[in-house]
Protein backbone atom coordinates (compact mmCIF):
# COMPACT_ATOMS: atom_id res chain seq x y z
CA UNK A 1 0.00 0.00 0.00
CA UNK A 2 1.28 3.48 -0.85
CA UNK A 3 2.10 5.27 2.41
CA UNK A 4 2.93 8.69 0.92
CA UNK A 5 0.73 11.54 2.07
CA UNK A 6 -1.52 13.12 -0.51
CA UNK A 7 0.54 16.31 -0.56
CA UNK A 8 3.75 14.32 -1.14
CA UNK A 9 2.12 12.24 -3.86
CA UNK A 10 0.82 15.40 -5.54
CA UNK A 11 4.24 17.05 -5.38
CA UNK A 12 5.90 13.93 -6.82
CA UNK A 13 3.48 13.80 -9.77
CA UNK A 14 3.87 17.52 -10.43
CA UNK A 15 7.66 17.16 -10.45
CA UNK A 16 7.71 14.11 -12.72
CA UNK A 17 5.26 15.86 -15.07
CA UNK A 18 7.54 18.91 -15.23
CA UNK A 19 10.49 16.63 -16.08
CA UNK A 20 8.49 14.73 -18.71
CA UNK A 21 7.30 17.98 -20.31
CA UNK A 22 10.85 19.36 -20.32
CA UNK A 23 11.96 16.30 -22.29
CA UNK A 24 8.93 16.30 -24.60
CA UNK A 25 9.17 19.95 -25.66
CA UNK A 26 11.71 21.01 -28.30
CA UNK A 27 14.83 22.63 -26.88
CA UNK A 28 14.97 26.42 -27.11
CA UNK A 29 18.22 26.09 -29.07
CA UNK A 30 16.50 24.26 -31.97
CA UNK A 31 15.27 26.40 -34.87
CA UNK A 32 12.89 28.16 -34.89
CA UNK A 33 14.40 29.07 -31.53
CA UNK A 34 12.02 31.90 -30.61
CA UNK A 35 8.94 29.71 -31.15
CA UNK A 36 10.39 26.84 -29.16
CA UNK A 37 11.45 29.19 -26.38
CA UNK A 38 7.91 30.59 -26.23
CA UNK A 39 6.40 27.08 -26.17
CA UNK A 40 8.54 26.20 -23.18
CA UNK A 41 7.63 29.51 -21.52
CA UNK A 42 3.94 28.68 -21.91
CA UNK A 43 4.16 25.15 -20.53
CA UNK A 44 6.97 24.89 -17.99
CA UNK A 45 7.40 26.28 -14.50
CA UNK A 46 3.84 26.84 -13.39
CA UNK A 47 0.31 25.58 -13.05
CA UNK A 48 -1.39 23.14 -10.70
CA UNK A 49 -1.03 20.22 -13.17
CA UNK A 50 -4.56 19.10 -12.30
CA UNK A 51 -4.96 17.13 -15.53
CA UNK A 52 -1.71 15.15 -15.10
CA UNK A 53 -2.69 14.52 -11.48
CA UNK A 54 -6.03 13.16 -12.65
CA UNK A 55 -4.32 10.98 -15.27
CA UNK A 56 -2.02 9.40 -12.68
CA UNK A 57 -4.79 9.03 -10.09
CA UNK A 58 -7.07 7.35 -12.64
CA UNK A 59 -4.25 5.13 -13.87
CA UNK A 60 -3.89 3.68 -10.39
CA UNK A 61 -7.36 2.18 -10.79
CA UNK A 62 -6.14 -0.03 -13.62
CA UNK A 63 -2.51 -0.62 -12.66
CA UNK A 64 -1.14 1.52 -15.50
CA UNK A 65 2.60 2.12 -15.71
CA UNK A 66 3.79 5.59 -14.64
CA UNK A 67 5.72 5.98 -17.90
CA UNK A 68 2.60 5.52 -20.01
CA UNK A 69 0.70 7.87 -17.76
CA UNK A 70 3.47 10.47 -18.15
CA UNK A 71 3.00 10.44 -21.92
CA UNK A 72 -0.78 10.88 -21.68
CA UNK A 73 -0.36 13.55 -19.02
CA UNK A 74 2.04 15.53 -21.21
CA UNK A 75 -0.32 15.40 -24.19
CA UNK A 76 -3.21 16.70 -22.08
CA UNK A 77 -1.10 19.42 -20.50
CA UNK A 78 0.07 20.60 -23.93
CA UNK A 79 -3.55 20.90 -25.07
CA UNK A 80 -4.43 22.72 -21.87
CA UNK A 81 -1.48 25.11 -22.21
CA UNK A 82 -2.32 25.89 -25.84
CA UNK A 83 -5.90 26.70 -24.83
CA UNK A 84 -4.67 29.13 -22.16
CA UNK A 85 -2.30 30.87 -24.58
CA UNK A 86 -5.11 31.45 -27.08
CA UNK A 87 -7.67 32.28 -24.36
CA UNK A 88 -5.42 35.07 -23.04
CA UNK A 89 -5.02 36.77 -26.42
CA UNK A 90 -6.60 40.19 -27.14
CA UNK A 91 -9.18 38.64 -29.48
CA UNK A 92 -10.55 36.55 -26.58
CA UNK A 93 -10.06 37.39 -22.87
CA UNK A 94 -7.25 39.89 -23.42
CA UNK A 95 -5.44 38.97 -20.21
CA UNK A 96 -1.93 39.99 -19.24
CA UNK A 97 -1.15 37.59 -16.37
CA UNK A 98 -1.10 33.80 -16.27
CA UNK A 99 0.51 31.56 -13.65
CA UNK A 100 2.03 34.62 -12.02
CA UNK A 101 3.91 35.84 -15.09
CA UNK A 102 3.12 37.83 -18.26
CA UNK A 103 0.95 35.98 -20.76
CA UNK A 104 2.65 34.71 -23.92
CA UNK A 105 1.35 37.46 -26.23
CA UNK A 106 2.60 40.06 -23.74
CA UNK A 107 6.01 38.41 -23.21
CA UNK A 108 6.46 37.82 -26.95
CA UNK A 109 3.78 39.06 -29.38
CA UNK A 110 0.36 38.10 -30.75
CA UNK A 111 1.70 36.21 -33.77
CA UNK A 112 4.07 34.15 -31.64
CA UNK A 113 1.29 33.36 -29.17
CA UNK A 114 -0.92 32.14 -32.00
CA UNK A 115 1.85 29.89 -33.31
CA UNK A 116 2.68 28.60 -29.82
CA UNK A 117 -0.90 27.39 -29.43
CA UNK A 118 -0.93 25.80 -32.88
CA UNK A 119 2.39 24.05 -32.28
CA UNK A 120 1.48 22.77 -28.82
CA UNK A 121 -1.78 21.33 -30.11
CA UNK A 122 -0.09 19.34 -32.87
CA UNK A 123 2.78 18.29 -30.59
CA UNK A 124 0.24 16.82 -28.15
CA UNK A 125 -1.06 14.40 -30.75
CA UNK A 126 2.45 13.58 -31.98
CA UNK A 127 3.49 12.81 -28.41
CA UNK A 128 0.45 10.62 -27.75
CA UNK A 129 1.06 8.59 -30.91
CA UNK A 130 4.87 8.33 -30.71
CA UNK A 131 5.06 5.42 -28.27
CA UNK A 132 2.68 2.80 -26.84
CA UNK A 133 0.33 3.95 -24.08
CA UNK A 134 -1.76 0.77 -24.37
CA UNK A 135 -1.04 -2.86 -25.17
CA UNK A 136 -3.82 -2.68 -27.76
CA UNK A 137 -3.02 -0.50 -30.83
CA UNK A 138 -6.74 -0.09 -31.57
CA UNK A 139 -7.33 1.19 -28.06
CA UNK A 140 -4.50 3.69 -28.52
CA UNK A 141 -6.14 4.98 -31.72
CA UNK A 142 -9.40 5.32 -29.77
CA UNK A 143 -7.54 7.28 -27.08
CA UNK A 144 -6.14 9.70 -29.66
CA UNK A 145 -9.66 10.13 -31.03
CA UNK A 146 -10.97 10.76 -27.52
CA UNK A 147 -8.44 13.56 -27.00
CA UNK A 148 -9.37 15.08 -30.37
CA UNK A 149 -13.07 15.08 -29.46
CA UNK A 150 -12.36 16.59 -26.04
CA UNK A 151 -10.25 19.35 -27.59
CA UNK A 152 -12.28 20.33 -30.65
CA UNK A 153 -15.60 21.90 -31.56
CA UNK A 154 -17.55 19.26 -29.62
CA UNK A 155 -15.36 19.79 -26.59
CA UNK A 156 -13.09 22.52 -25.29
CA UNK A 157 -13.01 24.74 -28.39
CA UNK A 158 -16.78 24.52 -28.73
CA UNK A 159 -17.19 25.50 -25.09
CA UNK A 160 -14.94 28.51 -25.62
CA UNK A 161 -17.08 29.57 -28.58
CA UNK A 162 -20.21 29.37 -26.41
CA UNK A 163 -18.42 31.32 -23.68
CA UNK A 164 -17.49 34.15 -26.07
CA UNK A 165 -21.06 34.29 -27.37
CA UNK A 166 -22.47 34.41 -23.83
CA UNK A 167 -20.79 37.64 -22.67
CA UNK A 168 -23.50 39.92 -21.32
CA UNK A 169 -26.15 37.19 -21.63
CA UNK A 170 -28.31 35.66 -18.91
CA UNK A 171 -27.88 31.88 -19.01
CA UNK A 172 -29.95 29.29 -17.19
CA UNK A 173 -28.17 26.79 -14.94
CA UNK A 174 -28.60 24.11 -17.62
CA UNK A 175 -27.08 26.39 -20.29
CA UNK A 176 -24.16 27.29 -18.03
CA UNK A 177 -23.54 23.61 -17.29
CA UNK A 178 -23.66 22.76 -21.00
CA UNK A 179 -21.02 25.42 -21.70
CA UNK A 180 -18.67 24.21 -18.98
CA UNK A 181 -19.13 20.50 -19.71
CA UNK A 182 -17.41 21.44 -22.97
CA UNK A 183 -15.08 24.34 -22.16
CA UNK A 184 -13.53 23.14 -18.89
CA UNK A 185 -15.03 19.74 -18.31
CA UNK A 186 -14.15 17.96 -21.55
CA UNK A 187 -10.40 17.90 -20.97
CA UNK A 188 -10.76 17.00 -17.29
CA UNK A 189 -13.16 14.20 -18.20
CA UNK A 190 -10.69 12.97 -20.82
CA UNK A 191 -7.87 13.03 -18.25
CA UNK A 192 -9.63 10.36 -16.21
CA UNK A 193 -10.79 8.38 -19.24
CA UNK A 194 -7.36 8.31 -20.87
CA UNK A 195 -5.53 7.55 -17.63
CA UNK A 196 -7.76 4.56 -16.97
CA UNK A 197 -7.19 3.20 -20.48
CA UNK A 198 -3.42 2.99 -19.99
CA UNK A 199 -3.95 -0.09 -17.81
CA UNK A 200 -6.19 -3.14 -17.61
CA UNK A 201 -9.68 -3.14 -19.09
CA UNK A 202 -12.69 -2.30 -16.94
CA UNK A 203 -16.28 -3.46 -17.17
CA UNK A 204 -18.81 -1.30 -19.00
CA UNK A 205 -20.40 -0.41 -15.67
CA UNK A 206 -17.06 0.66 -14.16
CA UNK A 207 -16.17 2.67 -17.25
CA UNK A 208 -19.53 4.46 -17.23
CA UNK A 209 -19.19 5.22 -13.52
CA UNK A 210 -15.73 6.75 -13.98
CA UNK A 211 -16.94 8.77 -16.97
CA UNK A 212 -19.63 10.22 -14.70
CA UNK A 213 -16.95 11.03 -12.12
CA UNK A 214 -14.96 12.83 -14.82
CA UNK A 215 -17.99 14.87 -15.86
CA UNK A 216 -18.76 15.84 -12.26
CA UNK A 217 -15.16 16.77 -11.42
CA UNK A 218 -14.98 18.88 -14.58
CA UNK A 219 -18.00 20.90 -13.49
CA UNK A 220 -16.82 20.98 -9.89
CA UNK A 221 -13.52 22.50 -10.98
CA UNK A 222 -15.37 25.29 -12.81
CA UNK A 223 -17.71 26.04 -9.91
CA UNK A 224 -14.72 26.45 -7.59
CA UNK A 225 -12.92 28.51 -10.25
CA UNK A 226 -15.88 30.89 -10.40
CA UNK A 227 -15.92 31.23 -6.60
CA UNK A 228 -12.19 31.95 -6.50
CA UNK A 229 -12.48 34.52 -9.29
CA UNK A 230 -15.05 36.35 -7.20
CA UNK A 231 -13.29 36.06 -3.82
CA UNK A 232 -9.53 35.54 -4.20
CA UNK A 233 -6.92 38.13 -5.14
CA UNK A 234 -4.66 38.29 -8.19
CA UNK A 235 -1.49 37.39 -6.27
CA UNK A 236 -3.07 34.21 -4.90
CA UNK A 237 -4.59 33.11 -8.22
CA UNK A 238 -1.58 33.96 -10.39
CA UNK A 239 -4.02 35.46 -12.91
CA UNK A 240 -6.22 38.54 -12.92
CA UNK A 241 -8.95 38.20 -10.29
CA UNK A 242 -12.46 39.50 -10.92
CA UNK A 243 -12.19 39.22 -14.71
CA UNK A 244 -15.48 37.38 -15.12
CA UNK A 245 -17.53 40.09 -13.41
CA UNK A 246 -15.59 42.86 -15.16
CA UNK A 247 -16.28 41.25 -18.53
CA UNK A 248 -19.95 40.55 -17.69
CA UNK A 249 -19.50 36.80 -18.13
CA UNK A 250 -22.12 34.38 -16.78
CA UNK A 251 -20.73 32.29 -13.92
CA UNK A 252 -22.03 29.99 -11.20
CA UNK A 253 -21.53 32.85 -8.74
CA UNK A 254 -23.40 35.43 -10.84
CA UNK A 255 -26.26 32.95 -11.35
CA UNK A 256 -26.48 31.32 -7.91
CA UNK A 257 -24.56 33.55 -5.52
CA UNK A 258 -21.48 32.47 -3.56
CA UNK A 259 -23.31 30.55 -0.84
CA UNK A 260 -25.32 28.36 -3.22
CA UNK A 261 -22.31 27.91 -5.50
CA UNK A 262 -20.35 26.55 -2.52
CA UNK A 263 -23.21 24.21 -1.66
CA UNK A 264 -23.32 22.99 -5.25
CA UNK A 265 -19.57 22.32 -5.20
CA UNK A 266 -19.94 20.21 -2.04
CA UNK A 267 -22.84 18.28 -3.61
CA UNK A 268 -20.79 17.57 -6.73
CA UNK A 269 -17.82 16.48 -4.62
CA UNK A 270 -19.99 14.02 -2.69
CA UNK A 271 -21.51 12.67 -5.91
CA UNK A 272 -18.03 11.90 -7.27
CA UNK A 273 -16.88 10.34 -3.99
CA UNK A 274 -19.97 8.11 -3.86
CA UNK A 275 -19.23 6.83 -7.38
CA UNK A 276 -15.59 6.15 -6.44
CA UNK A 277 -16.38 4.30 -3.20
CA UNK A 278 -16.94 0.86 -4.83
CA UNK A 279 -13.40 0.95 -6.25
CA UNK A 280 -11.96 0.89 -2.73
CA UNK A 281 -8.32 1.78 -2.06
CA UNK A 282 -7.51 1.81 -5.78
CA UNK A 283 -9.49 5.07 -6.00
CA UNK A 284 -7.77 6.62 -2.99
CA UNK A 285 -5.78 9.23 -4.93
CA UNK A 286 -8.72 10.13 -7.15
CA UNK A 287 -10.91 10.62 -4.08
CA UNK A 288 -8.24 12.75 -2.38
CA UNK A 289 -7.82 14.80 -5.53
CA UNK A 290 -11.58 15.40 -5.71
CA UNK A 291 -11.50 16.77 -2.16
CA UNK A 292 -8.48 18.92 -3.02
CA UNK A 293 -10.27 20.45 -6.01
CA UNK A 294 -13.30 21.49 -3.97
CA UNK A 295 -11.15 23.01 -1.20
CA UNK A 296 -8.37 24.59 -3.26
CA UNK A 297 -7.54 28.25 -2.73
CA UNK A 298 -5.83 28.96 -6.08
Amino acid sequence: MNTRSFSQWMSDIQQRTETALDHALPAATIAPARLHEAMRYAVLGGGKRVRPLLVHAAGQLTGASPERLDRVACALEMIHAYSLVHDDMPCMDDDTLRRGKPTVHVQYDDATALLVGDALQTLAFLHLSDAPVSDDPLRQIAMIRQLALASGSRGMAGGQAIDLASVGAQLSLAELEFMHIHKTGALIRASIGLGVQCGRSLSEEETASLDHVGKVIGLLFQVVDDILDAEADTATLGKTAGKDAANDKPTYVSLLGVVRARELAEEMCQDALDRLAPFGDAARRLSELTRFIVRRQF
